[in-house]
C-alpha cells in the first residue's frame, strides 16, 4: 500500500469499498494533500486546476461526515454554472452509491423554480448550485441553511468573475458561523484572498502545481493559407478526425456562422453560445459528453465552469484575445494522461499577436487542400431521447435492460445514458440507433411506455 492510496485514509468503510468498485485507488495530487485536512475538519483553500480530480476531494469529505438519518441540508456546494453544478452533484452521487438513503439536490437557474421547490419540501442532505438561484430559494423562504455544517465553494475564481461575491456574502450569512469552509479556486486573484479572510477560520492553504506534461500537449500554429477560416477548420478536423473536438470562436456570431458551416459540410457539430436557452445548452453537452457529436464550437464565456476531460484536439478559429485566455483553451485537451494537440489559426496580418503567446512557437503549415473533398466523418453514436425521468422513476437500469431485451442490442452497443428529471438521453451504436428506437417504443420502462426519438 502507498502513501496515496485511498486506503490510506480514514474514510467510511462503505466509502472505501466504493472507491474500490469504482477502480479509484490512488489519489491525485490534490486529493492527497487536501483530504486529509478536509477528514480533519479544517478550513481549507485549495489551489488546483479543472480536471484535478477536486470534486473527489471535498465530496468524499462532506459524505464522510454526513449523518444520512438526520435528514436535514448538511452540505452546500456553490459553483459558478448550472453545467459544473450537474457535473458536480453526479460525481457526489456516484461517490454516494454504497451510502443508504442520500439525496442530493440540484439548484440551478435557467429552470422553472416551482418543480425545485417541491423537491425541497421533500428534503435532502446536500444541496449543489449556483448563487443565484440559492438566493432565490433563500429570498423566498423555500431554503434553510440553517443546519449547514460544510459550505464548499468550487470555482470560486470564476464566481468572483461573474460578479457573484455580493450574492455569496448574502449566502453565507444564513450558514452557522461553526461550519467547515472548502474553497477550490483555479488562480488566487485579490478577491479571493478577500472574501477568505471574511468567511474561513484559520484555512490551510494548499496549491497543487499541476501543469500540463508538455509531452501530453502538441501545440501547432497554422496559417490559414488563402483558405476562409471556416474551410481551414474543416480542413484539419478532416485531415485528424478527432473523437472530441473543441474549436473556440472569439464571437457568438462566429460560432453560429463556424457551427453551420461544418454541419452543411456533413461534420456533426454543436454550438454554444450565450443565446442558447437552458435546455439547448443541457442537450448539447450531452450529446458532445456521449460521443454523439464530435464536434462542439463554442465562445470562451459559454464554455466557462464545463469540466471536459476526453478532448482530443482544440482548434483556435482565431487567436485569443489574451494569453490566459489561450492557455485556458490549449489546456482543455491533454488531461488526465491522455494526449492532445492544440492547434491555432492565423492570417499574415495577425503574426504579430503570435509574439504576446511565446517566443518558440511551432508554426506548421495546414494539411494539403486535397483533404477538403474527402468524405466526411460521423461520430461513432447516436442518441436516443425518452420522455420519462428520475420524476417517473425510470433507473439507468430499466433503459438498459430495455435496450438488451431478447431481439435489442448487446450490452457492449449501449454507452452513456443521461438522466435528468422528465426526460433521458441515451447513447447507442450509430449502426444500430433504428433498432434501439424500436425497442424503446414497442417495449416498457417501469411497466410503462415512453415515447422515444432520435435526437442525432
Amino acid at each position: 500500500m502507498t502513501p496515496t492510496d485511498f486506503a490510506t485514509l480514514p474514510l467510511d468503510p462503505a466509502l472505501l469499498r466504493n472507491l474500490d468498485s469504482l477502480a479509484y485507488h490512488q489519489m491525485t495530487p490534490v486529493q492527497a494533500q487536501s483530504l486529509p485536512e478536509v477528514l480533519a475538519d479544517r478550513d481549507v483553500i485549495v489551489q488546483a486546476r479543472t480536471g484535478s480530480g477536486k470534486t473527489a476531494a471535498f465530496g468524499l469529505g462532506l459524505l464522510h461526515k454526513l449523518q444520512a438519518q438526520r435528514f436535514r441540508i448538511q452540505s452546500l456546494v456553490l459553483c459558478p454554472t448550472r453545467e459544473l453544478a450537474d457535473q458536480v452533484a453526479e460525481e457526489v452521487r456516484t461517490l454516494a452509491r454504497t451510502l443508504t438513503n442520500i439525496k442530493v439536490l440540484t439548484l440551478c437557474g435557467g429552470v422553472p423554480i416551482g418543480p425545485q421547490i417541491g423537491s425541497l419540501e421533500h428534503g435532502a442532505h446536500i444541496v449543489v448550485g449556483t448563487p443565484g438561484r440559492i438566493e432565490d430559494h433563500l429570498r423566498k423562504g423555500t431554503l434553510n441553511l440553517s443546519t449547514v455544517d460544510t459550505l464548499v465553494l468550487d470555482e470560486a475564481d470564476r464566481m468572483l468573475d461573474m460578479g457573484f461575491q455580493p450574492v455569496l456574502d448574502r449566502i453565507v450569512e444564513h450558514i452557522p458561523s461553526d461550519r467547515q469552509t472548502l474553497l477550490f479556486s483555479a488562480t488566487f486573484p485579490p478577491g479571493i484572498e478577500s472574501i477568505a479572510q471574511r468567511i474561513m477560520n484559520q484555512p490551510v492553504r494548499i496549491t497543487v502545481e499541476e501543469p500540463h506534461d508538455e509531452r501530453s500537449i502538441e501545440e501547432l500554429f497554422s496559417p490559414i493559407d488563402g483558405l476562409s477560416r471556416p474551410e481551414a477548420v474543416r480542413l484539419l478536423l478532416l485531415a485528424e478526425r478527432p473523437n472530441a473536438a473543441l474549436v473556440f470562436c472569439n464571437t457568438k456570431q462566429g460560432v453560429k456562422a463556424l457551427t453551420q458551416h461544418l454541419n452543411q459540410n456533413g461534420l456533426n457539430t454543436q454550438a454554444l453560445h450565450g443565446d442558447l436557452d437552458q435546455r439547448e445548452r443541457d442537450q448539447t453537452m450531452v450529446l458532445f459528453d456521449n460521443n454523439s457529436c464530435s464536434i462542439l464550437v463554442a465562445t470562451d464565456v459559454a464554455a466557462r465552469g464545463l469540466d471536459i476531460d476526453a478532448v482530443d484536439l482544440v482548434i483556435n478559429h482565431e487567436i485569443a484575445r489574451d494569453s490566459a485566455v489561450h492557455t485556458h483553451r490549449v489546456g482543455r485537451t491533454g488531461r488526465a494522461g491522455r494526449q492532445g494537440k492544440a492547434i491555432t489559426l492565423f492570417d499574415e496580418k495577425e503574426r504579430f499577436k503570435l509574439a504576446r503567446l511565446g517566443d518558440s512557437l511551432t508554426i506548421e503549415p495546414l494539411p494539403d487542400k486535397g483533404i477538403l473533398t474527402q468524405p466526411p466523418y460521423r461520430a461513432p453514436m447516436a442518441t436516443l431521447q425518452i420522455d420519462g425521468g428520475k420524476k417517473q422513476k425510470v433507473r439507468r437500469g430499466d433503459i438498459l435492460g430495455a435496450l438488451t431485451a431478447p431481439g435489442g442490442l448487446d450490452g457492449q452497443q449501449v454507452g452513456k445514458i443521461h438522466l435528468q428529471d422528465l426526460r433521458a438521453y441515451v447513447a447507442v451504436k450509430r449502426s444500430e440507433a433504428t433498432l434501439a428506437l424500436e425497442m424503446i417504443n414497442k417495449g416498457k420502462l417501469k411497466g410503462r411506455q415512453f415515447r422515444a426519438r432520435l435526437v442525432r
